[in-house]
């Protein structure tokens, strides 16, 4: 129960090809790929700014 089952992926597929027309799914799966590849891109950037800008401390103590 609760899980989406291949009747309900084709039924969804078949729902999206309806509403956008087989032309237009390309168009928006190369949007969304892109998309998510700027996304991670700035993630990582942001990584890279991060561990740059972090401050080293000093361990060695004596007692």
């Amino acid at each position: 129960m609760g899980g989406l089952g291949f009747r309900e992926i084709l039924i969804i597929a078949l729902i999206i090809i309806v509403l956008f027309g087989a032309k237009k799914i390309p168009e928006l799966m190369r949007g969304m790929g892109s998309g998510i590849k700027e996304f991670k891109d700035a993630v990582k950037e942001d990584d890279k700014k991060a561990n740059t800008e972090q401050p080293t401390q000093n361990t060695d103590r004596t007692a």
